[in-house]
């Protein structure tokens, strides 16, 4: 089994204004001269953390991470004006276009699946190779499947859903998302923080092949609790300001592109059907169906992504 690479600091960071609203945190790792890579966090809201930086061979990669708009060390913290997809699709090839990068391996996992695809989709000639994980569609089904009661996620994880339901009044159990947003939308910090832990003790506790009930999660800390659920809430709400089978019809624009989806098959947030299903639509990439759930610290994701990362550089390192 492959496990990550040894831990590195970036050789340099960058504040990067987008528009007069947003400034990005961007951080370069490994080798400057290396193949460019662009790493794409979760949530969305989520950030980046030490450990993204490890998927890559830092002798043979330019990793290039960064906190998407509202998240991380990305400012302002939460903020979701002028927040959504199309925005986060621009901001990386402002990125690209910044580091004057010609074309770069793009690598996403769970909604950073799902901002791979479109991203690589709108600009497939600036997309070298890709690399994906626990995928994403951004589907009506998929997002009803984890957040709301006609969903399935719940018959999986029943101690953890009791409490996620147990913060919204019975009366707003029609429609959950919208009930946190407007929790998570509050003019009062106390109603906006206890909404953000729960949303993320349900979905931050709900990763990982071994599950415990009571474990904390992963969103736990106060400012990623809030960046998270609020960015979560607003995107869900809006279809994640997608067509519904979007990235399903463009697939065709990244045939051409080579690619390994790797899947957890236990995945219980981001379920094996949307990988296969993108798999169906783009027999030319390789997929992985791994004993796994959600989370990119599992052994045997670990071990399917570097060794995805790995083939992408002895392709192209040689070629270069």
């Amino acid at each position: 089994m492959r496990e990550l690479f040894p831990e590195i600091e970036p050789y340099r960071t960058h504040r990067l204004a987008v528009d007069d609203l947003h400034e990005l945190h961007i951080e370069e790792c490994g080798n400057p001269d290396g193949l460019p890579v662009v790493f794409l966090h979760g949530g969305p809201g989520a950030g980046v953390s030490p450990y993204h930086r490890r998927f890559f061979d830092p002798k043979r990669y330019r990793i290039v991470l960064f906190d998407q708009r509202g998240a991380g060390k990305s400012t302002p913290h939460a903020e979701l004006r002028n927040n959504t997809t199309q925005h986060l699709v621009a901001d990386i090839e402002t990125i690209r276009e910044h580091f004057d990068i010609e074309h770069w391996v793009v690598f996403g996992g769970s909604w950073g699946s799902t901002l791979a695809l479109a991203y690589s989709q709108a600009h497939p000639e600036r997309t070298l190779g890709l690399v994906l994980r626990g995928i994403f569609l951004g589907r009506p089904g998929e997002l009803r499947w984890f957040q709301e009661l006609d969903g399935g996620a719940r018959w999986i994880f029943p101690e953890r859903w009791a409490r996620y339901l147990a913060h919204i009044p019975e009366a707003e159990h029609d429609n959950l998302t919208e009930a946190y947003w407007r929790r998570l939308d509050s003019d009062d910090p106390e109603v906006r923080l206890a909404a953000a832990q729960a949303w993320g003790y349900w979905e931050g506790g709900s990763t990982t092949l071994i599950h415990d009930p009571d474990e904390a999660g992963n969103f736990e800390q106060p400012q990623v609790a809030i960046s998270v659920a609020r960015a979560e809430a607003h995107y869900f709400r809006h279809q994640v300001f997608l067509q519904p089978d979007q990235l399903l019809r463009d697939v065709d624009r990244i045939r051409q592109i080579p690619a390994t989806i790797v899947q957890g098959r236990y995945d219980i947030i981001c379920p094996a059907k949307s990988a296969i299903d993108l798999a169906a639509a783009w027999p030319e990439a390789e997929l992985k169906i791994v004993l796994a759930g959600h989370s990119a610290a599992d052994p045997a994701i670990v071990d399917a992504l570097v060794t995805a990362t790995d083939a992408l550089a002895d392709r192209f390192v040689t070629a270069r």
